[in-house]
């Protein structure tokens, strides 16, 4: 997965809950620039904020070993 394919996998779990960037930043303690920056892919975006916006969506982070 690149930063985009998230960026976007966040969007469209933050829109399908009908929830505003702003909605969002709110409960995830971010402001709406983070969210805007991390739904367009980012890549300096900081990974804890990042979980926890994942985190506030319902969305979970899993890691495989690539073979």
């Amino acid at each position: 997965m690149t930063v985009k394919q998230l960026g976007a996998t966040i969007k469209k779990c933050r829109k399908s809950l009908g929830m505003t960037q702003a909605d969002l930043a709110l409960v995830s303690g971010t402001g709406v620039r983070f969210i805007s920056d991390l739904e367009n892919g980012k890549e300096t975006c900081e990974i804890g904020k990042t979980l926890r916006v994942m985190n506030n969506l319902g969305l979970t982070l899993t890691l495989s070993a690539r073979n």
